[in-house]
């Protein structure tokens, strides 16, 4: 028996759940709640009944489940009714777009225990969640760096809706967020972290290029760079081939390095030395990984319904999500204040 869910939230990332649950047999779109006019031809092509009250349509349609594509402000207040009325949800990232925010909702789903995904697909990438195995198997020995990179050009058009040149909506939050989830995932917490920001190009308020410094709580280094101005193949959304409407430009966007070899993702290439005791000047060989061909949206659907079902836990749970969050926000106040900024620090 397929699962009742509704979207909260039509526009661009709405629209793209709504592709993906149409297309699942175990999912149903019963509803769409949004306020703008444009939603209701959206709801009409997906044959869900359109709401403009997020909670008239939760009270009127009790859905198994839900999946909440609002702006990054709205998250948690969308979040909230659902957990009041105990249905488990799937909130697109960042789970809040300030950390008290996000507090208030991990405190709330933890005492009604009603299951929150937050909505960082990579992880449900194979090529993330093989490299978190290698890492965590050892198979490249002790991680010492990390190097990830998401650069690309932005159209003019894309920032027509304004929250995304406002404070809580710039790259960091909307893009490179993806990726420090990711790092985390693969490499474990961030303890520390520097940056410089740059608002340059575009003078928004929000940052358009930012350089980052981290160190994890393993002690391994790692550098980030991103810029949403800057023409590149190096970001995971096209790298990866797993983006719902980028081009697949097969290239690498993250470099982990350890005491025995050295992974690209999501080319998925190890290098390593072919004898222990072999060192710099020795010749590397290169062992190809190879992938289950799965999808990252798909198989972040799929997870949801296990977690409505009562099958799985949430693979990101809210307060997952917050300690993301919580590292994002140390990044750029780091680069405000020009200077070395703690996670616990944030949470403190």
């Amino acid at each position: 028996m397929s699962q009742k869910i509704v979207l909260i939230g039509a526009g661009l990332i709405g629209r793209e759940h709504a592709v993906l649950l149409r297309a699942n047999p175990r999912a149903e779109l019963v509803g769409i709640a949004d306020v703008s006019e444009g939603a209701v031809a959206v709801a009409d092509e997906f044959g869900a009944r359109f709401f403009t009250d997020l909670r008239d349509m939760l009270d009127t349609l009790r859905p198994d489940g839900a999946i909440i594509a609002l702006p990054n402000a709205l998250h948690v207040e969308a979040a909230l009714a659902c957990v009041e009325r105990k249905i488990p949800c799937l909130v697109e990232k960042p789970i809040a777009d300030t950390l008290e925010a996000a507090m208030h909702l991990v405190a709330a789903v933890e005492k009604a225990g009603v299951p929150v995904l937050v909505g960082h697909q990579r992880r449900h990438s194979p090529d993330i969640a093989k490299a978190r195995q290698l890492v965590a198997e050892g198979a490249l020995g002790r991680l010492v760096a990390v190097n990830a990179m998401w650069m690309t050009d932005k159209p003019g058009a894309y920032f027509e809706a304004a929250w995304r040149r406002q404070p809580g909506g710039g790259p960091l939050l909307i893009n490179l967020i993806h990726d420090i989830d990711c790092l985390r995932f693969i490499c474990g917490d961030i303890n520390e972290v520097m940056a410089f920001t740059s608002s340059a190009v575009r003078s928004f308020e929000v940052e358009d290029t930012a350089s980052v410094s981290v160190r994890f709580g393993s002690g391994a280094l790692g550098t980030l760079l991103m810029s949403d101005t800057a023409v590149s193949p190096f970001n995971w959304d096209t790298a990866a081939g797993q983006a719902l409407y980028f081009p697949h430009q097969p290239e690498n966007s993250y470099h982990l390095a350890g005491t025995k070899a050295a992974l690209s993702i999501p080319g998925m290439d190890i290098w390593r030395h072919e004898t222990e005791d072999a060192h710099w000047q020795h010749p590397l060989i290169r062992q190809h990984v190879t992938l289950d061909g799965s999808r990252a949206y798909e198989n972040q659907l799929n997870h949801f319904v296990d977690v409505i079902e009562g099958k799985a836990r949430p693979l990101i749970s809210a307060r997952d999500g917050m300690l993301t969050l919580a590292t994002v926000l140390a990044i750029a106040k780091a680069g405000r204040e020009n200077r070395t900024v703690s996670v616990s620090e944030m949470l403190g």
